[in-house]
Parts: structure tokens; sequence; C-alpha cells
């Protein structure tokens, strides 16, 4: 697809750094064509995205702002000069800023709205009776990298630590988190291969299998299952999904993660798109609802920027929206399932 000339000169100063989700290979990204002569016909004036005057426009401002900042030659586009300017604005002076700087256009069709955190979970060095999935490195060979069966039963001399299994399952699901250890020392355990087999969520089938209700098949529902039933029952449910995520471990300096565009993720204003039709650091407008999870929130309105990807976001209209780190992040993260239109949002020719 033909990328917005905003968006393309963004795209192309990405950072290659390691991602809370798989990144993927790096899309060319054209150079920035002639400012456009007239927006397109989707096109519509900020005031008319709905959720508009309820958002937090100098939150928004922030979300352009820090765009600008981690991608320096964006400076010579007229918005980010002005973004990055000597002026505090109020939020009523930022929403005229971005009504004025910015228009959004509609793209069509509606998707689906996900969330996800950086987990924090208890981790053990040595094995014992609840502690017993290993967290692995990458093999040394791929072809040594079956799906997630076959690495279940092999010997792990080398785990970098020891988890609850339903508690690694999830932080392969997530991507990355944060591991305490019983003398309070704290690692964060770091995407660093898969074994290339597709992600297949599990909460479906458990539906389906009547395992579970399908108003409690959030993450924390589909958590405490795996809990309750840990052992064959609980194996044969996690052994759906083939996929394996492998983990290098770091200090956590107790920042944010960082995004597959190399840069920190905010919460509640990074999400991870497909690159296929997303370029890093393009800004977003969301707007969710119609929720199907139990205890989920009416709706999602407001800016966003697009700082990571994961293997199963696939598609124009489907995000997942970074919520943050710790157990309110996850908790929240866990019911966000709600029908998405996406808007993109791009300045106005100068």
């Amino acid at each position: 697809m033909s990328r917005r000339p905003f968006a393309a000169a963004l795209a192309a100063l990405g950072l290659a750094a390691c991602a809370t989700a798989p990144p993927p290979p790096p899309t060319p990204a054209p150079p920035p064509g002639p400012a456009a002569t007239g927006p397109p016909a989707s096109a519509t004036g900020l005031s008319q995205l709905p959720g508009w005057d309820a958002e937090d426009h100098l939150a928004a401002l922030g979300v352009v702002r820090e765009v600008c900042r981690e991608a320096p030659q964006a400076r010579r586009w007229s918005v980010c000069a002005k973004a990055l300017g000597d002026f505090a604005p109020d939020d009523a002076a930022a929403k005229r800023f971005l009504e004025t700087r910015f228009r959004a256009e509609a793209i069509a069709g509606a998707g689906l709205l996900t969330g996800y955190f950086a987990p924090t979970y208890p981790a053990r060095l040595a094995r014992d009776a609840d502690f017993s999935a290993p967290v692995r490195p990458p093999p040394a060979d791929a072809a040594q990298a079956p799906d997630r069966a076959a690495l279940d039963t092999r010997p792990a001399p080398d785990a970098l630590a020891w988890m609850r299994p339903e508690d690694l399952f999830f932080l392969q699901i997530q991507g990355s988190g944060a591991l305490v250890f019983l003398d309070g020392r704290q690692l964060r355990a770091v995407f660093a291969g898969s074994n290339g087999r597709p992600y297949v969520a599990v909460a479906s089938p458990m539906v389906a299998e009547g395992l579970i209700a399908a108003r409690d098949a959030s993450a924390a529902g589909v958590h405490d299952w795996l809990a309750a039933h840990r052992g064959p029952e609980a194996e044969a449910v996690m052994r759906l999904d083939p996929r394996y995520i492998f983990f290098r471990l770091i200090p956590d300096d107790g920042a944010e993660a960082r995004g597959s565009a190399g840069v920190a993720l905010q919460a509640g204003r990074s999400l991870a798109v497909d690159p296929a039709y997303h370029p890093s650091f393009e800004l977003l407008w969301i707007d969710a609802d119609e929720p199907a999870l139990a205890g989920a929130r009416t709706s999602y309105q407001r800016l966003a920027a697009a700082l990571d990807s994961g293997s199963a976001i696939k598609g124009e209209v489907r995000a997942d929206l970074y919520l943050g780190r710790g157990d309110a992040a996850g908790a929240e993260a866990g019911t966000v399932r709600h029908r998405l239109r996406l808007y993109r949002i791009v300045p106005v020719a100068p």
C-alpha cells in the first residue's frame, strides 16, 4: 500500500532494536513526496473524531512531541518544529494546535482492539514442584526449536530461571516481562527468538469445549483456569498454541518496555500494529467500543502512536494497546477485546 508522506518520513527513521514482540523485517519506506494539494475524500477535522472533545489534549500533544523527538529528521516538518518549540499550552491550546495542524483519515472497515502489558512474575533459580517451567534461551541450532509440546518434554540444563507453567505461558504471549526472585533481585526477560510456529489463542477453543464461559475468557480468566488445573489438563490447553518464545535476561531498571520502533512504550498511548499496513511512529486515533469481555471499559478513544508489532497482530484495522507494567495494567489488558475503528492522523499541508 502507499504510505502517507509524513508517516513514510517517520517510518524511515525507526530504530532496529529488540521489541516486546518479535520485530518484523524492515520494510523500506519511500522518500517523502511533495505535500498533498488537498485532503483525500476520507479526511475530516479532528473535531469530528468520535470522543475528541473528551480527549486529554495535552497528553495527545505529548504523543506528537514524542514522535517528533524520536524521529530527529522529522524536525524539518513545520508541525514538528512547532510542536517541539518553546511553548507550554494548556489543554485548550493543545486542542487548537492539533485541530489546526492535523487532519484525520478514516481507514475503512471495523476490526479488533486488544490490550497487552509488561507483566511481573515470581521466579526461581532452581526447579521445584510449583516452579517447574524453564525459561529457555534460544537453541544453538534453529532446527532444534520444534513446537511447544516437544519442547515441554526436553531437559533444560541451560534454563535461565524457573516459573510456574501458567506464568511462563503468559510471559510468552506478552513477549517480555519482569521476573522477581526470592532474594529480591529483579531481571527483565526479553524476547530472544521463537520456534517460528504461528500463535494460536487458546481462549476460543476453551470456550468451544465448555471449559470457560465466553464472557469470562479474559486473560485473567484463562490464567486462573490454567493455575487451577495445573498438570495434564492445563498442559493440553497450552499445547494448543504451538508457538514457543525464547528469552534472555537483562537488568531491570524499572523503565517501560521498548517496542519494535526501538523506543520506550507509553502506557495507554502506544500501539502494536501490523507493519505491512502501518509504519513505525504513525499517529492513529483509536475508536473502540462494544467490549466482548466482562469487566471491560465501555470504550477507548484516544490518540496513540504505532511503536510496536506482534506476530498475532495482522490486518489494517487491528491494534494492541500497551497498558503499562504490573498487575493493574495486566488486569485491564486482559479485558480489552473491543470493536475497533482506526483513523490516520496526518499533518495538514502548510
